[in-house]
């Protein structure tokens, strides 16, 4: 217990480097600049970024100034600030796009000193049920089928899903196939809508693996993320619910109408930082209906402070706890169910190079309950890889192959 309370400082120092707001980070160097050229009769332009006062990364972050084709926001950041940004029309369906039409990936600035920064606005991304009707000019492999507006009595929040189907579905009508349920799923199939311009190419990772023999077709549903994200995805907030609305309302239909597999050995989870809490969650306390789960850049580091900080809409004592909920939840006894498989990868730059330690805690703690590492479960650093999009799609066929190829990767 000892070891793991001393983890949790650590864990919070992940809060800190991950860019919490203090008095100090706002004093002093550095101002930041940002000039963008719109075309004539935009809207507001916003930025959106990875800085506290931003949301972090909320649409309509902040409004820049003027009003005709030239538009301004200034900012003061620490210095040694990695800033990470994006311009919209106030919504995730009105991105920034380039000469190319496809949204544009995240802007960076390293900031050691005052620093200005000018970008040419073409065009903006259009609504995302354009993008919806012609999935084919996304370029996916296989067939999208997209449900819009997917009701939930359970969450109280509609939103899109898509479910994607392996070349040969329609051809070979006796086959049945396993499931992968993913969370974020506007970032799975198609750079036009991921909100970094880079979706993970989960269709071109299966078919990869499964033109190698590593595994077998599968269908892969994408629920789409809401505003209430943090909330749903939480284990310790709106979680159980999600866990409701995935069980009792989405799987139910997407049994229904296609050819699925069923059961844990058959149905498999995944998804990236908040998403990769709630994955690991699914798994250990749904073990009836998930076997596997690949859990992308988790934020083990999530503490009753960290809510409080960043979580709208989520209640928090007045003297929030700073020791991460998972630490909290395996003092208090945690158990991993009789065959569960984990996935954990992370990387070594921008937030992800503060996950190494509460990952060696998972470790610690799935080995003190009996786990086999590299048969039960994986947790893999990858060199250079960052908290994004990118990074995800370079190694998802790792993920895909420990849940459904039933092996460590190389």
């Amino acid at each position: 217990m000892r070891i793991l309370r001393c983890m949790a400082f650590i864990l919070l120092a992940v809060g800190c480097a991950a860019g919490e707001s203090s008095s100090e980070q706002a004093s002093g160097c550095c101002e930041v600049t940002l000039t963008a050229t719109v075309p004539e009769n935009t809207g507001t332009l916003y930025l959106s970024g990875n800085r506290p006062e931003l949301g972090p990364w909320d649409p309509d972050g902040l409004a820049m100034e003027g009003t005709g084709t030239r538009r301004t926001a200034r900012l003061t950041v620490p210095p040694g600030t990695d800033f990470e940004y994006k311009f919209t029309l106030g919504s995730w369906d009105r991105e920034a796009v380039g000469p190319s039409g496809m949204i544009m990936p995240n802007f960076h600035l390293r900031v050691d000193g005052d620093v200005e920064s000018a970008h040419e606005i073409g065009d903006f991304s259009r609504d995302t049920e354009a993008y919806m009707e012609d999935w084919q000019g996304s370029g996916v492999l296989g067939t999208l089928v997209y449900w819009p507006d997917f009701p939930s009595d359970v969450l109280g929040l509609a939103r899109h899903v898509e479910i994607w189907l392996p070349p040969g579905y329609e051809e070979r009508p006796e086959l049945r196939y396993p499931v992968l349920y993913m969370s974020d799923g506007q970032n799975l199939f198609d750079p036009r809508i991921a909100n970094t311009g880079v979706d993970w190419g989960v269709d071109e990772a299966v078919m990869r693996l499964v033109e190698k023999g590593v595994m077998p077709p599968i269908i892969v549903v994408g629920a789409w993320s809401t505003e209430a994200r943090g909330r749903e995805y939480s284990p310790w907030h709106g979680g159980p619910d999600y866990a409701r609305f995935l069980t009792d309302e989405l799987m139910p239909r997407v049994d229904a109408e296609f050819r699925t597999l069923s059961g844990p050995g058959n149905t498999a989870v995944m998804g990236s930082s908040m998403g990769g809490l709630l994955s690991f969650y699914l798994v250990t306390n749904h073990p009836d209906m998930f076997g596997s789960c690949g859990c992308e850049s988790t934020h083990f580091a999530l503490s009753e402070s960290l809510v409080k900080r960043y979580l709208r809409g989520v209640e928090t004592p007045a003297d929030p706890d700073t020791v991460p909920f998972v630490v909290r939840d395996i003092e208090a006894g945690l158990e991993a169910p009789e065959g569960a498989r984990y996935f954990f990868a992370y990387g070594t730059r921008g937030l992800d190079a503060h996950y190494g330690p509460p990952h060696q805690v998972i470790r610690d703690w799935l080995l003190a309950q009996g786990l086999t590492e590299g048969t039960d479960f994986v947790v893999r650093e990858y060199e250079g890889a960052d908290h994004n999009e990118t990074s995800w799609r370079a190694r998802i066929d790792d993920d895909l192959a420990f849940m459904f190829g039933g092996k460590e990767p190389e």
